[in-house]
């Protein structure tokens, strides 16, 4: 049952859905005509409106940052460890905004929404999405709530990547930078990872080349072996080997056995795989991780990241941790020597952790007393 009354809980939360309806060009050169973004807050607005926090997510993340949506959840949201009072992004002292990005499967609009130039969902015409264009909407989205500057913007991974983008766009409008476990652009393994995981989905006989929705299906094998890809990456060769090892869940290695051994990581990743795939959507799955592959920071600053930072007037955090290796530190040292080039004021922490690229998303007391620290210097600002 949900720990709604926990001292440091936002509670109950309710989401919000926000209408626009101007149209949104997009980089790709295609437009929303029309879109939705759902939302959840928590905190509240100061009269200044200058304490307003954005939380941008990563590829399989949602506006459900933290607290419940009902007191039936067994799970709070996705960063309810550093989402609340007293803790590092302290709702006692910030407005934080939460949302599903474009594109999303969780109520904003995205493939499985209603296209209505065909009156049927867009499935696969849904636009190619860059994460400009994501910058673009919250920034729209920012506007409707009355938020001039954002005190902080931080993301996690591709979250990071949304953070870094604000900064460029929209110099005048965020304070603090938050990069957590993120690059500039992806390495070739990264992206090939991606692919990989992108030919599971679209080789599944049920993914129809995409318009699975019209065959009242969708491919829950591909994407289930797309899950269990990416959940490899995101975790280390350590940390896995302390979790599972090589113990046996259940079977015998008996010739002709009708129950062959399955080990125990092997029950862990087919679990996540079958909850991802049954709560996430294939095109989504494949228009974010294309989002991730085509970003590029500097690629229109003459591919100088010192350049394209130059114009950047916030103070920035980067944290790495040192078992990731999704988004290894060398790709955090990049950022960092990009800032202090340009003239940056800019902090960098890598964290021990043997969590691998999900260390961003579990509270390690050196990473949460950190987080914790700027955020007051935030805060104060």
């Amino acid at each position: 049952m949900a720990n709604i009354h926990a001292r440091d809980s936002v509670g109950l939360v309710q989401p919000q859905t926000f209408h626009f309806d101007d149209p949104l060009l997009l980089a790709c050169g295609r437009s929303l005509n029309s879109y939705d973004l759902v939302v959840e807050t928590y905190g509240e607005l100061n009269r200044q409106c200058s304490n307003a926090v954005l939380i941008c997510h990563a590829l399989s993340g949602h506006h459900h940052a933290a607290g419940y949506n009902s007191e039936e959840d067994a799970k709070p949201g996705w960063w309810d460890a550093y989402i609340g009072p007293g803790k590092p992004i302290d709702t006692n002292r910030f407005f934080v905004v939460s949302l599903n990005n474009l594109g999303g499967c969780h109520g904003s609009t995205g493939p499985r929404s209603i296209n209505p130039a065909s009156g049927r969902p867009w499935g696969k015409d849904f636009p190619i999405l860059r994460v400009r264009d994501w910058v673009h909407s919250q920034a729209r989205l920012a506007d409707r709530l009355g938020i001039e500057q954002w005190a902080a913007i931080i993301g996690g991974s591709l979250g990071g990547m949304q953070a870094m983008r604000w900064a460029l766009e929209y110099p005048d409008r965020v304070r603090h930078c938050l990069v957590i476990a993120s690059a500039m652009k992806l390495s070739a393994q990264n992206i090939a990872f991606n692919q990989t995981a992108r030919q599971a989905i679209m080789s599944d006989p049920d993914f129809h080349d995409g318009d699975y929705l019209a065959f009242d299906t969708y491919p829950k094998s591909g994407l289930s072996v797309a899950r269990m890809i990416g959940h490899i990456t995101y975790l280390s060769d350590d940390g896995m080997g302390q979790k599972f090892g090589r113990d046996i869940r259940s079977g015998t290695f008996q010739q002709g056995s009708a129950e062959p051994v399955e080990f125990q990581v092997e029950s862990y990743l087919r679990y996540q795989g079958d909850v991802f795939s049954s709560s996430f959507d294939a095109n989504t799955y494949i228009l974010m991780t294309r989002a991730l592959d085509y970003f590029d920071l500097a690629r229109e600053y003459s591919d100088d990241p010192v350049q394209a930072f130059s114009g950047a007037n916030c103070r920035f955090l980067v944290i790495s941790f040192t078992t990731d290796w999704r988004f290894a530190p060398d790709r955090s040292r990049e950022i960092v020597n990009a800032l202090v080039g340009a003239g940056k004021s800019v902090s960098y922490a890598e964290i021990e952790s043997e969590y691998g690229h999900d260390a961003f998303l579990i509270p390690i007391p050196e990473y949460y007393n950190l987080f914790t620290e700027y955020m007051k210097t935030v805060s104060t600002d």
